[in-house]
């Protein structure tokens, strides 16, 4: 017995793609070979067999109606012959949809997306260009000042990262500093406007011990090296005028150690959870043994984890005096949620109900890895795309396939179906909010990864100041020229790494956030970034228009972004011509 089903065949699968409660939904499977019945198999909730119509020869139906609720729904296929023998048909072994396979037993079910209708995420997503960066290493107003004694502060600007090893986690202590500063940040928005850049994400700016300030120490407080609420204020109204949206970066799930709230070195007034269990902080936190042996972020016992379900911490997180409004109302457009596929399911909602309740054009971008519309995180599968808590993610799976499509890792159907997977989980809006990011802070700079040139083979203190040879380092751009295109041509927020542009190399943390090399900028790599930009900006059809995609062969990618009718993928007018690009990779083996 042969069958087929093909969940991104309009024959197969009508509408395709996520759909909002109540829409009905057809489907249909194609069988070669005598059958003496076809079900489908739906759950939601729970499983139901739903016989299916026979059309014809080989032919079957059936149709469902989505739930009258935001939800993730499922279905697979079961045929039997006159003999009772069954087998199944069901999504691929992969779970990215299209065509399926036929199983013995079980198979992985086919997803569909229910979301809710009136989800719709503020236009300057889909339209921006972001511009990560990291605030103490982008540009500097002034020398930095010692304010503590466990801070090593360097005055030459070009000197590269230190080393520093914490021995209790093994984890990189980060206590040296440049002294990037926030009207630093402010000094170069006509450089950040001219590049093209129209939605500004900073890492954290709040006090800190470390010099990536993941470790909050105080949500209240900027961070004195970077300048004070006034100048962030002062920053955020400044970037507005130039056309530019700041986006913080909301580290909710643990706090620093030595932070007001915990405050284990005594270096705060306040009365710390580590200090004493009276603390108004102390149910913050989870002690297994007061006061050394206490829930950690993945067992780092500088970052103590936050019981993210203690109504004193909700209250000062989302309240309507709270740090999620506080600043919002100072003039940022919303919150880069870091580990957000940790923060409960319940807290997102309240957080976004909190920002939009301050300014309702105000985003949440959540910090998640693999596909968000099913993650399963601490055994629990967890939808992000439902319209009830992030606007969008960040498009990590994009960024790994284009990597290895370029680095001749895999096929050009292999980044194809990567796509289209999440194009038919994900909600439209959802997926042309999505932040398409090359560079981060938490990975070896672009250029490294496209040369295959991370270093992680070496020991830390090793990596440092290492450069690529003039023909890997050529090679190394021509894939950063091939892979920004395609992010540019897709739908999403092109974003990009602080100094990716300059051409910068190196390994991971610390050596991917080294300081913003101005006046040594590679000219080659800025006018890759200035023109691709600039013709994201010229051509609506790439920010809003339909998209096809298909592959010739194993080494092109090819793109086709165009209107329906006059309408774009939102039913809105577009008038602009079709945009293709088809992009064949190296037949370099680095």
């Amino acid at each position: 017995m042969e069958m087929f089903h093909d969940s991104r065949r309009e024959d197969c699968r009508t509408p395709m793609g996520a759909v909002t409660p109540g829409s009905e939904v057809r489907l249909r499977l194609y069988v070669k070979g005598a059958v003496s019945r076809v079900d489908l198999r739906y759950w939601n909730g729970g499983e139901t067999l739903i016989p299916m119509k026979h059309l014809g020869i080989g032919e079957y139906e059936a149709t469902i109606r989505a739930p009258e609720h935001p939800c993730l729904v499922w279905y697979d296929f079961l045929a039997e012959d006159s003999r009772g023998h069954r087998l199944y048909y069901g999504n691929a072994k992969d779970k990215m949809g299209g065509v399926g396979a036929v199983y013995q037993d079980p198979p992985p079910a086919y997803q569909i997306t229910v979301y809710d209708p009136d989800f719709s995420p503020p236009a300057y997503l889909r339209e921006g260009v972001m511009y990560q960066i990291f605030p103490d290493r982008f540009h500097r107003s002034r020398l930095p000042q010692k304010d503590r004694d466990d801070r090593i502060l360097h005055e030459n600007w070009d000197e590269e990262p230190l080393v520093l090893s914490d021995p209790r986690s093994g984890d990189n202590w980060a206590l040296d500093f440049f002294g990037g500063d926030l009207d630093g940040v402010r000094a170069k928005l006509p450089y950040l406007k001219e590049l093209g850049v129209t939605v500004l994400y900073l890492n954290p700016v709040f006090q800190a011990r470390s010099n990536h300030r993941y470790d909050t120490g105080d949500y209240l407080s900027i961070d004195p090296l970077l300048g004070d609420g006034q100048d962030l204020k002062a920053l955020c109204a400044e970037a507005k005028q130039a056309g530019i949206r700041v986006m913080l970066d909301g580290v909710f799930s643990h706090t620093g150690e030595d932070s007001l709230y915990f405050n284990r070195y005594g270096h705060y007034p306040s009365l710390g959870a580590y200090q004493s269990k009276e603390s108004p902080y102390a149910s913050w936190y989870t002690f297994r043994q007061f006061p050394d042996d206490y829930a950690s972020w993945w067992g780092i016992p500088t970052l103590p984890e936050i019981n993210k379900e203690d109504e004193g911490f909700r209250e000062f997180m989302l309240g309507e005096n709270g740090v999620a409004r506080r600043w919002v109302a100072e003039g940022t457009c919303g919150w880069r949620l870091d580990v957000a596929d940790e923060l409960p399911v319940g807290f997102l909602r309240d957080l976004r109900k909190s920002v939009r309740a301050e300014n309702g054009e105000a985003v949440l971008m959540g910090e998640v890895w693999e596909d968000a519309s099913n993650k399963i995180a601490y055994g629990v599968m967890r939808s992000y795309v439902l319209g009830d808590t992030v606007d969008s993610v960040m498009n990590y799976p994009l960024r790994e396939a284009l990597i290895r499509f370029l680095t001749r890792e895999i096929p050009a159907s292999q980044v194809v179906r990567q796509i289209r997977s999440l194009q038919e989980n994900y909600p439209a809006p959802f997926f042309y909010s999505l932040m398409n990011l090359m560079g981060s802070h938490d990975r070896a700079r672009i250029l490294n990864m496209l040369a295959k040139k991370d270093y992680q083979h070496l020991p830390t203190l090793q990596r440092r100041g290492l450069l690529m040879d003039d023909r890997l380092r050529l090679a190394a751009i021509g894939r950063m020229e091939q892979m920004l295109a395609i992010i540019v041509a897709l739908p999403g927020m092109p974003s990009l790494y602080y100094g990716d542009e300059a051409g910068m190399e190196g390994a991971s943390d610390p050596f991917c956030r080294g300081t913003f090399p101005w006046g040594r900028e590679d000219p080659r790599t800025m006018d890759i970034f200035r023109k691709a930009f600039r013709l994201r900006h010229s051509r609506p059809v790439l920010r809003r228009g339909f998209l096809e995609l298909s592959s010739e062969g194993e080494d092109t990618l090819v793109i086709h972004r165009f209107a329906k009718n006059g309408l774009d993928a939102f039913g809105q007018p577009l008038d602009d011509a079709p945009y293709f690009l088809r992009v064949t990779r190296d037949a370099l083996d680095i």
